[in-house]
């Protein structure tokens, strides 16, 4: 693909090829001071018949990419800046409902307990406590309504 003309999303002529590293091309692109950027496979379509790449990204995002000097370029960098970097790290569910501490798949009951806060449960059971046993067919302000007494279970 050396050699080949990167053209961006808005039809814009941004560089030439000059090599691969990695998953990505490396772009020269300016006339007096070039310089070079890397861009990912992930977001371009090749045209063997006109010697093109197209990419789906814009002239000003590629521009504003980090710049590639003369060593190797820091791949993970790169992606990064492109929103193609996936945390090394594992996620900290150990699976079953396990969690760590520090998992991102903590839900907002499991934070509010974290930070102290009552759980519902245990809310709506120290309310129930406060009750009789024939208060709860009605809540605050509303008439009880005492069971059928005559045991048929319907208006007598």
């Amino acid at each position: 693909m050396e050699g080949f003309e990167v053209i961006t999303s808005e039809e814009d002529r941004l560089g030439t090829i000059v090599g691969i590293v990695g998953e990505n091309l490396v772009v020269e692109h300016g006339a007096l001071f070039k310089s070079r950027h890397a861009l990912p496979q992930t977001f371009v379509e090749v045209d063997e018949g006109t010697r093109t790449v197209r990419t789906t990204l814009s002239k000003e995002l590629i521009h504003n990419s980090p710049k590639l000097g003369d060593g190797d370029p820091d791949e993970a960098a790169i992606a990064a800046y492109y929103g193609l970097a996936g945390d090394s790290s594992e996620p900290g569910a150990e699976g079953d409902g396990a969690l760590n501490a520090d998992d991102p798949t903590v839900s907002a009951s499991q934070e509010g307990i974290a930070a102290g806060m009552e759980p519902a449960e245990a809310q709506r059971a120290r309310i129930r406590e406060g009750l009789s046993g024939g208060d709860t067919y009605g809540g605050v302000g509303r008439p009880i309504i005492p069971p059928d007494s005559s045991g048929t279970g319907g208006p007598s």
